[in-house]
């Protein structure tokens, strides 16, 4: 018996073995390298691992472009046109949200908890945060998740693309329970997102395993093949079909499979939020596209009523309930899931010009979702210190501690820093002043806390920070769809695609969806352009005035990352030929 050595295009593969490369030789630095020098070897090693990838897919481009793409490993992954772009919008998207990742504010942190085991609020995670041990473990986890988004979208049997949803979804479940503050938000979120994920890899196996009974094989072109023969056992392969579609509107965060996406993006922290947010609906849609356009086309008549209904109530839910949200973080949460509807009127349309027109969306609300998450990092809450002799006393703790009290929204167990607004601190504050019989004084400059996220304290912020308001109502304005954005051009391009498919209803219910969403946006830029501090919306839980909020200095990275994102919403809004061009060139699926 001969074995047959495989002939594998190895350099067809180099994007994705240079970052899962990467991520393995992170983790050997874990282990091998100094703690003191630790976070500048993986940053640089995960920087020049991504920046990697967008130059290994730029090499591959002419070639894929002259001959159309090529299977490898048997046809496990097929690199196309579609694959290429998908590729590159991950990695650059990825390359800008581990700059916000890495970035440190004044106070000397990032958005990492010092140890993502201990128990929050417990003198081992006090200590861990004095001792200012870092969590340098995020960069190889970033690696591995962009991975596997690097892979879902190229698949081409359903084997591995259930083997590379569980590559980039393992690490941002971990990633979403490490946020420095609010410790056991985070966790929860965590939680959410690992029970629901797991259930949601339950169905796409379940559905695997039906149309495997069907078909006889996990190849998409042969299961594209059987559905074109009667075989009598439709139910199979319908179930098998609505499974796996499942499985994947879940990681899109469609309705109903969205009830994770506003805990998991108000807890996890910040950057990794913008980061999942932007990357994860990348590689989802990618891998949604390939399997609607190249496995079920046939199939348009019974999931065309399960696909309209998905994609209507999802801008629906999104736009109606972010209307009434008063965080920061959930209404982009909200936001996204519209846009995710938005991004299904272009899939359902089942037309070239449809996979174009996805492709370019996911870039431009990419960028966008990585710059406003980017901002939303950088504006903490200031605290008001009591000045008293009780107090000012106990201030230096604070500093040294890394204003530990913002940890799980008030100050955690063991701290012994009094700061107005922040629950238990205040509470001490008001046993002092009852103590000495008046009111202490107020210091005008407070400890720098955590994430001001309530709206109500981005009122002004556009007085006090001109240049960052002015920045996030780009992105505002982008998600809103306005002319000379990159968001409008998108919209314009995934709505013309649904009327050109047949699904006008749909290109309606987008418009009417996103003149609805636009109020919510517009309010946020009416808050901090025309509305004096403290003067923002308040809801019966705002029993005390809140901590004020300020725009911290950084060490650079996110100001970078910012920048580099409202660059990249302008000119796709404003020059969008060469990029779409350049896509629609190449947007063809193997079969």
């Amino acid at each position: 018996m001969s074995f047959t050595v495989p002939d594998i295009a190895w350099a067809q593969l180099t994007p994705v073995l240079i970052v899962l490369g990467a991520a393995v030789v992170g983790v050997l630095v874990e282990a091998l390298v100094p703690r003191r020098v630790r976070r500048v070897v993986q940053l640089t090693l995960t920087l020049v691992a991504l920046a990697g990838a967008v130059v290994a897919v730029a090499a591959l481009w002419d070639g894929v472009a002259d001959t159309g793409g090529t299977d490898v490993l048997g046809g496990s992954l097929l690199v196309d046109g579609p694959t290429l772009v998908l590729w590159a919008t991950t990695a650059v998207l990825a390359l800008l949200a581990v700059l916000v990742i890495a970035d440190r504010t004044a106070t000397g942190e990032d958005a990492f908890a010092p140890q993502g085991a201990a128990v929050p609020g417990s003198g081992y995670e006090e200590a861990a945060r004095a001792a200012g041990l870092e969590q340098t473990e995020v960069y190889p986890l970033v690696l591995f998740a962009t991975g596997g988004m690097l892979i879902f979208p190229a698949t081409g049997d359903l084997l591995t693309l259930f083997v590379a949803l569980e590559v980039l979804s393992l690490p941002l479940y971990l990633l979403t329970g490490l946020s420095r503050r609010r410790r056991l938000l985070s966790q929860e979120a965590s939680m959410k997102y690992f029970l629901l994920g797991s259930f949601a890899s339950a169905l796409l196996l379940f559905g695997i395993a039906l149309l495997y009974g069907f078909s006889g094989s996990l190849r998409y072109a042969e299961i594209a093949d059987a559905v074109r023969t009667v075989s009598g056992m439709d139910g199979l392969l319908l179930a098998g079909s609505l499974l796996v579609l499942a499985g994947l509107l879940f990681k899109v965060g469609a309705v109903p499979f969205h009830s994770w996406t506003p805990d998991v993006y108000q807890g996890a922290p910040t950057p990794i939020t913008g980061f999942m947010a932007a990357c994860t609906k990348v590689a989802a849609f990618g891998a949604l596209v390939r399997v609607f356009y190249t496995v079920v086309p046939d199939l348009r008549w019974d999931l065309e009523p399960v696909m309209w209904t998905v994609a209507i109530a999802t801008m629906a839910v999104g736009t109606v309930v972010a209307l009434v949200q008063t965080d920061v973080k959930r209404v982009l949460a909200y936001s996204s899931i519209a846009h995710a509807g938005f991004v299904l009127t272009g899939v359902v349309a089942l037309v070239q010009s449809g996979i174009t027109a996805v492709l370019f969306y996911l870039l431009a609300y990419g960028a966008a979702t990585v710059g406003a998450f980017g901002i939303v990092s950088l504006v903490r809450e200031r605290g008001a210190v009591r000045s008293g002799a009780g107090a000012t006393a106990r201030v230096p703790a604070l500093a040294s501690a890394g204003a530990s009290a913002g940890a799980t929204g008030g100050a955690s167990a063991g701290s012994t820093v009094d700061v107005v607004g922040t629950g238990a601190g205040a509470d001490r504050a008001d046993a002092v002043a009852a103590t000495d019989g008046e009111e202490p004084p107020v210091e005008a400059e407070g400890p720098i806390l955590g994430e001001a996220t309530h709206l109500s304290q981005w009122a002004g912020l556009g007085r006090t920070n001109p240049v960052l308001a002015t920045t996030f109502a780009l992105f505002l304005l982008s998600f809103a769809g306005i002319p000379l954005t990159a968001g409008f051009t998108g919209k314009f391009a995934v709505f013309s695609a649904a009327v050109e498919g047949g699904a006008w209803p749909l290109a309606v219910v987008g418009v009417v969806a996103s003149a609805a969403a636009a109020f919510f946006y517009v309010r946020i830029i009416v808050l901090m352009f025309f509305t004096s501090p403290h003067g923002g919306p308040r809801d019966d839980a705002d029993d005390e005035a809140r901590p004020g909020a300020v725009v911290v200095a950084s060490q650079g990275f996110a100001v970078v990352a910012i920048g580099a994102c409202a660059v990249l919403t302008v000119l796709l809004g404003v020059l969008p030929g060469p990029v779409l061009d350049a896509v629609a060139g190449v947007a063809q699926l193997l079969p």
